[in-house]
This record gives C-alpha cells, structure tokens and sequence, in this order.
C-alpha cells in the first residue's frame, strides 16, 4: 500500500499531451498494488491505482494517473473509471444513521429503552 504526494514541476507527457507545469501540489488516497509472477518468477503485471480510502487525499477518490491527472485540473477524462467519487444521498444516509442502528439494536437485544431527539426514554418496540 502506498500514498503518493506529487508536484506538478515539468512538463507532464501523457501520451500524445503535454502539460506545463502548474507547480501544483497532488496527495493521492492510500492505494493498493499488485504483482503477477510468471513461472521463473518474473514480474509481468503490476497493477496500481486501487484506493482503499476515496475521501482522503485531493484527487475526490480517484488514483494512479487518473487521480493525478484531475487533482491538477489539467483534463476531464471521458469514461466513468476517470470521474470523481460522490457519495450517494444513501451512502451519507448509510453511513450517519449505522451508528445509531447498531446501539438501538444493542438496546432491543438487551431489552433496554432507546432516547427519542429530546433525551426522553421510548421504547423500540410497540406493543400491540
């Protein structure tokens, strides 16, 4: 695992582009790689770029090149792999209620009583 911090201080040759330099400053998410060994143990595939956490950095989720290429504003990449990362409304809705359920739950297991927004106690079941 690695996490690349870059500057942008010549020129950047992407196949037929070239970029000048922006003197712009790139801190990529943490990010996997991996390696295939052929029979005599030589490396024939190393494959990078893999994000193991798409909310650090400045590249908004993307890695390798890709993440380079966009934290430094220098092209919008045409495919979906080259787009930034957004949460979804249910990945936020997710991830801050998870929390809350898993407490609400320890309570039910134990048959306590949850807080309703006031700090009042309510029960998490109704009884019929």
């Amino acid at each position: 695992m690695s996490r690349g911090a870059y500057e942008h201080l010549g020129t950047l040759n992407l196949g037929p582009s070239k970029f000048p330099a922006t003197n712009k400053r790139v801190c990529l998410p943490p990010q996997c790689f991996s390696m295939s060994f052929d029979a005599q143990g030589k490396c024939y595939k190393l494959t990078g770029g893999y994000n193991v956490d798409r909310s650090a950095g400045d590249s908004d989720g993307l890695g390798g090149m890709f993440g380079i290429v966009h934290a430094l504003g220098l092209m919008k990449l045409p495919f979906a792999e080259g787009r930034p990362w957004k949460r979804s409304l249910m990945w936020e809705a997710f991830s801050l209620r998870v929390p809350q359920i898993a407490d609400d739950w320890k309570r039910l297991s134990s048959g306590e009583s949850a807080q309703d927004s006031h700090g009042e106690e309510k029960p998490l079941l109704k009884s019929k």
